[in-house]
């Protein structure tokens, strides 16, 4: 095999369309046809092996929309770590595109029961490439992660037909309010093939979230029904509305599973070379992932099936950038994590990728699989420090506001230990795994009991607080406290250094019901009620992008401690902070200054952020002359309780005047 050839896929000429899939330890493999509508089998036909271990061949008068699937014969032997069974009809894995979801069923991993009539076909078809451009998103903007379905199936101005699809993300509704709250890129939980864990269908719950892939390109039917041309389409018309797309891959697992899970790609074709076994027992999986089965991603065929699927993710659809799920894995080697590790190398020199945006994921939990700021550059990362320490400030807890500084300037104790001098941060407080905000302020525990896990799943610490009554949602005094404490949070997180990460519906107040974990939710508590989101905290979250966008200071990534005269700290006193101040453990106020570009009027200015934890309103004094930005109205000095304050220096006597006047700043 040439480097410039793949080692799978498929591909039409003039003569007919060659196959062509990797497999080192089958004895043979065989491709099978099937009639147009995948139940039928037409055809077994022996592939050649070449020195490669490469299976091809070439079958003429065939062409698009042909389906297809392999069979792999060789030797079934679990405990040396061989799987093989010609009974078990396996997917493509350079697929992109099946003709059904799939359904998990016990019989996908039985040895010597064929499941033709039970698995997906891949559908062979050829795709345009998509006109070469730059991401739209760049560090330091706001990233909106969601979920395809739950955000889409209940919008009241989406064609029914197109709820819960890729398609319904480009309707000009959904667009206006990803525009109004000033989304810079959606990021989209898997929309690949997936199928459900085994011990959700007897409880009666499907898995919502797509996090079980079985093919690393093949889109899943129930959420892009159009195939790529939808992807393709959907990503280009929210480029026209200047939003980048990210999408969320998962090349850490595959929903084949523990060694009892069903043969149904890779573990067919070769489960010894696809995934880790434990040194000297080849049966059995390491389990790095939480999920029975770890991918090999240093195996060079893993690793080309990795960067061949980016690939055709940017070229077939014009996709900015990728956020890989559980990303520590990536950079296993045979000894564990390391930030040079080939994989991770073979992805930045990438050619197609150099210029995308990559996020990490930074642990597994595997041994040593928490590698947050070890990764190496452009990758950014989650920054779940940010998330547990400015929960922790609001919360209340001792010896916090500190640690609040420290994620506002972009977590440089994490960032710079390799010589960065820019925060690869990426600052949130939700996400799809945990609590959304408002359960956050509004539950002390979670509540997963729906989950048919006896509430023992899910995170248990959470850094959570109940302003309120428990389960209490009515009362108009439970609802104000709430509704502050979410103003609050996303205020601290848009003023925070780095990029940052909203989760869907957190602009507007949406609850799960305290459930943080409901992956296995395809119903009401996931899916966002769109006439329920909080008009004020929308109203809010808007506001607040706005002035990010405003103020250049927001959307710079170099760590703000070394900007010296740029950035001051203060207490309430009007002080600057002391090293004594940073040890009070119960300091609960704290004002920072920044020197800042004003993108509307292209001048230096300065601009304050005073935030206050108290319960009760905070006396502050601060040097100089400001103006709220909200209120437009001279800062008299009280914070309010619970809130964070905006501020703009007023610096002639001229600007005095105007805001007198009622004239807006």
């Amino acid at each position: 095999m040439r480097k410039e050839e793949t080692p799978g896929g498929v591909h039409i000429t003039d003569s007919g369309t060659g196959f062509a899939v990797w497999s080192a330890h089958a004895d043979k493999i065989e491709l099978c046809l099937f009639d147009g509508n995948g139940e039928r089998e037409l055809a077994r036909l022996p592939m050649q092996r070449d020195e490669d271990h490469v299976h091809r061949i070439s079958v003429p008068d065939i062409g698009q929309g042909t389906r297809y699937g392999y069979r792999a014969h060789g030797t079934h032997e679990p405990d040396r770590g061989l799987w093989f069974d010609p009974s078990k009809l396996l997917l493509d894995p350079y697929a992109t595109e099946i003709d059904r979801p799939f359904v998990y069923d016990r019989r996908l991993a039985d040895f010597g029961t064929d499941t033709a009539a039970l698995m997906p076909k891949a559908i062979l078809q050829t795709h345009p490439q998509v006109p070469s451009s730059p991401p739209l998103f760049q560090s330091g903007g706001l990233i909106y992660e969601l979920a395809v379905r739950p955000f889409t199936i209940l919008h009241p101005d989406v064609p029914e037909h197109r709820r819960g699809t890729v398609a319904a993300l480009a309707h000009p509704s959904v667009i206006a309010h990803l525009k109004r709250i000033g989304v810079d890129a959606v990021e989209l939980m898997p929309i690949t093939a997936w199928i459900d864990e085994r011990h959700l269908p007897p409880l009666g719950l499907t898995n919502g979230w797509g996090y079980n892939p079985v093919g690393f390109m093949a889109l899943d039917p129930r959420l892009c029904p159009g195939g790529v041309a939808e992807l393709r389409e959907t990503v280009a018309t929210l480029h026209e509305a200047g939003i980048g797309v990210i999408l969320d891959l998962v090349f850490n697992h595959t929903g084949e599973s523990d060694r009892a899970g069903p043969a149904l790609s890779l573990r067919g074709l070769d489960n010894l070379a696809c995934f880790r076994h434990v040194d000297g027992q080849p049966g059995t999986l390491v389990n790095d992932t939480g999920t029975g089965n770890t991918v090999a991603c240093d195996h060079p065929f893993v690793r080309r099936l990795i960067l061949d699927s980016l690939r055709h993710f940017v070229l077939h659809a014009g996709i900015d950038g990728f956020r890989f799920d559980l990303a520590t894995i990536l950079g296993r080697e045979r000894h564990g994590f390391s930030r040079d590790a080939e994989t991770l190398r073979a992805i930045i020199d990438d050619p197609v990728l150099a210029d995308r945006i990559l996020i990490a994921e930074p642990w597994d939990i595997g041994p040593g699989g928490y590698q947050l700021g070890n990764f190496p550059p452009p990758f950014l990362e989650w920054n779940d420090r940010t998330r547990d320490d400015i929960r922790r400030f609001w919360r209340g807890d001792r010896w916090t506001v500190g640690e609040l500084a420290s994620r506002l300037a972009g977590s440089e104790d994490v960032f710079a230990r390799h010589g960065q001098r820019q925060t690869l941060s990426v600052n949130f407080l939700a996400a799809h795994d945990g609590f959304t905000l408002m359960d956050l302020v509004s539950h002390e525990q979670r509540h997963n009991h729906a989950n048919g896990e006896e509430n023992r799943d899910g995170h248990h610490d959470n850094f959570s607080w109940n302003n309120g009554v428990e389960g209490k949602t009515d009362d108009q005094a439970v609802i104000e406290a709430r509704r502050r404490d979410v103003m609050a949070l996303l205020s601290t997180l848009f003023a925070s250094r780095g990029s940052i990460m909203l989760g869907m519906g957190d602009e507007g107040g949406r609850s799960q019901g305290g459930n943080n974990n409901a992956y296995c939710q395809d119903n009401e508590i996931t899916w966002l009620d769109w006439t329920t989101l909080d008009p004020k905290l929308v109203a809010h979250t808007a506001r607040l992008a706005a002035w990010r966008k405003r103020f250049a200071v927001f959307g710079d990534t170099t760590f703000l401690v070394e900007a010296g005269d740029e950035i001051d700290w203060f207490g309430p006193s009007g002080e600057p902070m002391t090293q004594d101040d940073w040890q009070q453990p119960d300091a609960s106020a704290l004002a920072v200054t920044l020197k800042t570009l004003d993108q509307e009027t292209q001048r230096e200015t300065r601009l304050a952020v005073v935030f206050n934890r108290r319960y009760r309103e905070q006396p502050f004094v601060l040097p100089s002359r400001w103006v709220t930005l909200s209120e437009n109205a001279p800062w008299n000095h009280i914070a309010p309780p619970r809130s964070v304050t905006f501020l703009l220096e007023l610096e002639t006597d001229s600007e005095q005047a105007a805001l007198q006047a009622g004239q807006t700043l």
